[in-house]
């Protein structure tokens, strides 16, 4: 009888079990009769009672959410974008997270506060920002400012990525006829400061000539036109063949050969 007991009681005990699965990148969040257990359940299988006891995953891997909204900007423009939301779940705190906001907490607090916070942040910024060398700033005030809430809520936002950004078709007209306008601009500029730095070379080498032109004249005296004069004769008598030279063994000679 004792035997059979004890059997009688694994069979309940079984019956009234199930067995839960908590994968690699995730935790477990255990409700027994609607109360939360503050433990967090690591990944490995786990038995509970099905009729009143809940184990329900919370991802802690990284989740990218899309998303695509208008964004107003400085001037007043709706700018369509196309964002990327990379966030995750705090492992120690997914107990309050299912707690306090739920399962779908991502429709529930992640959706309202991004769609807030880039509505905040991008109204600072012209719409041409989103479109150039400024977006990084964007994202960055965007992640930031989420943080600001979620943080303490136990989500954590690793970034916000603009995919695209869809521009009204004048104002991409007008941002290209702007950066055309610069370019033309740094063009000139590089085309001046050519013009001057060729206008420096030739007047330091003007410079240069006219200093040695001005020591070649003041070297220039009677005494030593006349000993260049002597020389010239020396080398000239060392030479072969008949040469007729004029001078007067002052000034300088000429020579016919």
């Amino acid at each position: 009888m004792k035997k059979i007991l004890i059997l009688s009681l694994a069979i309940l005990a079984l019956s009234t079990s199930s067995c839960k699965v908590i994968r690699q990148g995730e935790v477990g969040v255990k409700r027994t009769l609607g109360k939360i257990n503050p433990r967090v359940l690591q990944e490995g299988p786990r038995l509970f009672n099905p009729f009143v006891t809940t184990i329900i995953p919370v991802p802690t891997r990284t989740i990218n959410l899309e998303v695509n909204l208008d964004l107003p900007s400085k001037e007043g423009v709706n700018v369509l974008a196309e964002i990327s939301i990379l966030y995750h779940v705090d492992g120690t705190m997914a107990t309050k997270v299912i707690e306090e906001i739920g399962r779908d907490y991502e429709r529930t607090i992640v959706l309202p506060v991004f769609r807030a916070s880039s509505a905040d942040i991008t109204s600072k910024f012209m719409a041409k920002d989103m479109h150039t060398g400024n977006r990084l700033a964007i994202e960055t005030a965007i992640k930031n400012q989420m943080n600001e809430t979620l943080l303490a809520r136990g989500i954590i936002v690793e970034n916000v990525l603009m995919k695209s950004i869809k521009l009204p078709p004048n104002l991409y007209r007008a941002i290209e006829e702007k950066m055309e306008a610069e370019q033309a601009a740094q063009r000139m500029e590089f085309v001046l400061l050519r013009e001057k730095q060729e206008a420096e070379r030739k007047r330091v080498e003007a410079e240069g000539v006219r200093d040695a032109n001005r020591i070649v004249s003041e070297g220039l005296n009677e005494q030593i036109i006349k000993f260049k004069s002597l020389e010239t004769f020396e080398k000239i008598s060392t030479q072969p063949g008949s040469k007729l030279i004029i001078t007067d063994g002052k000034a300088p000679f000429l020579i016919n050969e």
